[in-house]
């Protein structure tokens, strides 16, 4: 998207008797081109003027509808169908879009952190509406807890940890003032380079569903919970233009099952993604918005667009099942008042969509935990625990050699004198600062966490821009921390892009003079803003030319990189003795990293996509395309298929300990399963691993390995467990498009428990699928070699 100002806004009627709340803290205001300063503080004071009075939420027809449902007394369509009967078609066309005027458009970035932006808000019935904050990483409004990214996330393999997260993001965004938080991102992850990758859990459909599925149920404990964006989103410059083909089994069983997941564990609304599929923009999408969402899933909340430039047409793509544009008052506001008089819309598609989003809201507001969090839990004692112990959990050691007579990590207590190095060593490095930016009270980098956990040892810093200094530096020390990667200028959300439908502005830019240089200007404009996709997937020349020189003076060498997907490593890497992934970890992320570099704590992470030893070793990626095909041949399983051994495979991680595994039983069908795995801390000190359970069509020159299931667990030394795996069927099955049945593929399986993705089968048992269920199971002790 792209913000002008001095533009006067495109005459054109909303059915006047609907308020813009500013939203949802006052009435609105109007005028032409951009907002004031003076609108800007009457919207940030929460003014409000003219004669309706707002009716607390205790006495509204609103509030007594949610009594009533929490009473058991009316169900949700009821008590839906009871608020619709009061409201006039104004009132109902105003549920279907923001409540905010277009005039806030260039205002967004600024407002975005202020309060929520509210769409279908009704005071004279003390209707609420849909009160909207980001939140992937923690709240967008105001201070809050900021957690690590939601890849990090993913590398702590830890649902229930996830959901303790989704609860803490659900208080704050409720303390803040909001209902509905945008924070569960499924899309997976088909390359690297899609800037946006740090939103999401990596290139796993079956670890991506059971992530989300944990976020979305500690999010709507307190508020609804969106999962976005549907479907097949996965890169950033042309999001707004690139049209995706897909078959109809890549679709179906590698890029929608995790969105499939979320639905099932009760989300509570679905936003639409800005990209086309199979020719159509997604917000008029109808053979996924509602034929698969609605009526293969039985998906029952609703549906709002990706934000402002997210909606096409206002007809089609109600009729399609998109029900709340976002955020501003937009294509709908001009178009479908005009539309359901003349009848080009029918009432009954109007009153559809506003069933959908009052059921919903009631639904949520009567089964939610009752007490209202204090604001004093933002950013409180107990979440900057949470945020330090996940950041913690997802750090992935990958490189861990012997130096002198022990592995150079954790750091020797004997250690007196330190150097740590790299442009991002002193840097409270968050992450994207695009619309999931999150501004904590205090952020530690991980110099000042080596600093705060090694009081008595003399740590000397260098940024490493002057290599000769950063040599000298490193020449002296006993051990060093290169801290090198990204940052919000390699990755991130483009918040200026060159394609977006200027027409939404008004049928003026649509068309005309304004259109060419409107559009030319994004286009140059892209060109110089931050964030986007990325490049390259290895690191930035100086970070490489920074790595060598220090490790040829200093073979007591750790690289520590930061970032959201996959940095190649093979220009350095068989130079350093030790290697970690410490993410964009947060507030508490410095204090983290310095925990396990000291071995306070155990580095938990595991890899939530393969590391390639070459980029074209992925699928092809480019951030220019216009149109792409996604089919069933990416990450780890590409390959598998292709026989290119990984530099790190899916899944892998190390510890400061070893342990070992040993499949004991399993039962399985085509509905799932489990299997029990024997797991041995034969190790020292005490430890953690991932069971992870794959299988494979042993039966291919080359077999594939799929997830089927995981289960952290952590053991004292000498300990041993048995752990039950829960096994998802889905990776085994395939849908048949004509009856959309799901049935188990052909082909001769096996199965291993193992710790990373398996790069050997021989040793496993044939299986094979009489009718619907696994007859053999293959056993194999220990991990893969």
């Amino acid at each position: 998207m792209i913000a002008w100002c001095g533009l006067t806004p495109v005459a054109g009627h909303r059915i006047e008797a609907k308020r813009v709340h500013n939203l949802g803290h006052g009435d609105g205001w109007s005028g032409s081109g951009c907002a004031s300063a003076g609108a800007v503080r009457r919207w940030s004071a929460g003014t409000r003027s003219g004669s309706r009075k707002v009716l607390t939420s205790e006495v509204s027809p609103y509030g007594k509808a949610v009594s009533a449902v929490r009473a058991g007394e009316l169900d949700a369509d009821e008590a839906a169908d009871q608020l619709i009967d009061r409201m006039t078609d104004r009132e109902l066309l105003g549920l279907l879009d923001g409540d905010s005027p277009k005039q806030l458009l260039p205002l967004i970035p600024v407002l975005l952190d202020r309060r929520p932006f509210v769409a279908g808000a009704v005071p004279r019935l003390g209707i609420p509406g849909i009160r909207f904050s980001d939140g992937p990483r923690g709240v967008v409004i105001g201070t809050s807890t900021a957690f690590p990214v939601t890849m990090a996330r993913a590398a702590t393999w830890d649902p229930s940890l996830e959901e303790r997260v989704g609860h803490a993001i659900g208080l704050e965004t409720r303390a803040r003032g909001a209902n509905y938080s945008a924070s569960v991102c499924v899309n997976l992850l088909r390359h690297p380079a899609w800037g946006r990758a740090q939103e999401c859990y990596g290139e796993d459909p079956v670890l991506t569903g059971r992530m989300g599925s944990a976020l979305t149920r500690g999010v709507r404990v307190n508020v609804m919970a969106c999962v976005k964006h549907f479907a097949l989103n996965s890169v950033e410059n042309e999001r707004f233009e690139v049209d995706v083909s897909v078959g109809e089994h890549a679709l179906h069983e590698v890029y929608l099952p995790h969105f499939k997941a979320v639905v099932d564990a009760g989300v509570d609304s679905v936003m639409s993604a800005y990209n086309r599929v199979r020719g159509e923009y997604m917000d008029v999408n109808r053979p996924l918005l509602t034929d698969v969402l609605r009526d293969e899933w039985g998906f029952s909340g609703f549906v709002t667009s990706d934000w402002v430039f997210g909606t096409h047409d206002a007809v089609l793509s109600l009729q399609a099942g998109m029900d709340v544009e976002m955020p501003l008052r937009l294509v709908r506001a001009r178009d479908l008042p005009a539309a359901l008089h003349r009848g080009e819309v029918a009432r009954t598609t109007v009153l559809r969509s506003a069933r959908r989003i009052l059921r919903t809201s009631v639904l949520h507001a009567a089964t939610r935990e009752e007490a209202v969090p204090s604001p004093a839990l933002i950013a409180s004692p107990a979440h900057r625990k949470l945020a330090y112990q996940v950041a913690a959990e997802s750090i992935v050691l990958l490189k861990n050699e012997i130096t002198g007579t022990a592995p150079l990590l954790p750091l020797a207590p004997t250690t007196g004198h330190l150097a740590v190095i790299g442009r991002l060593a002193g840097q409270a490095n968050l992450g994207d600062h695009g619309s999931s930016r999150v501004r904590p009270p205090s952020t530690v980098s991980p110099l000042q966490g080596l600093r705060d956990a090694l009081p008595q040892v003399r740590i000397t810093s260098t940024s490493g821009k002057n290599v000769r200094a950063a040599v000298a530096a490193a020449a002296a020390a006993e051990t060093v921390i290169v801290v090198v990667g990204l940052d919000q200028h390699d990755e991130g959300e483009s918040v200026v892009t060159a394609g977006v439908d200027v027409g939404v502005l008004g049928r003026a830019f649509g068309s005309g003079r304004l259109q060419g240089p409107l559009i030319a200007l994004a286009h140059f404009a892209s060109r110089f803003v931050r964030g986007g996709d990325r490049d390259s997937l290895d690191l930035r020349p100086s970070d490489v030319r920074l790595i060598r020189a220090v490790a040829a003076v200093n073979s007591r060498t750790v690289v520590v990189l930061i970032g959201g997907s996959a940095i190649l490593t093979e220009k350095w890497r068989d130079r350093v003795p030790a290697l970690l992934l410490a993410w964009y970890g947060g507030m508490e992320g410095g204090h983290a990293l310095a925990s396990v570099l000291t071995g306070a704590a155990e580095p938990g992470g595991r890899l939530p996509f393969v590391l390639p030893t070459d980029a074209a070793h992925l699928p092809p990626f480019d951030s220019a395309a216009k149109s792409v095909i996604y089919d069933d041949k990416w990450g780890q399983r590409m390959l598998d298929g292709d026989g290119h051994a990984p530099a790190f495979p899916f899944g892998f991680g190390l510890g400061y300990t070893t342990i070992e595994h040993r499949l004991l039983d399993h039962k399985f069908d085509d509905t799932g399963g489990s299997a029990d795995v024997l797991v041995t801390n034969t190790g020292d000190r005490e430890g953690s691993t991932v069971v992870q359970v794959y299988a494979a069509d042993t039966s291919l020159p080359k077999p594939v390995a799929q997830l089927l299931g995981f289960q952290k667990v952590t053991l004292q030394p000498g300990a041993e467990s048995t752990v039950r795996v829960t096994l998802d069927a889905g990776p085994t099955l395939q849908r048949d498009p004509a009856t959309q049945r799901w049935a188990p593929r052909a082909g001769d399986w096996g199965l291993l428990a193992a710790q990373h993705s398996p790069n050997s089968w021989e040793h496993a048992r044939r299986l094979r699928f009489p009718g619907a269920l696994i007859e053999k199971i293959g056993v194999v002790d220990g991990q893969p070699t």
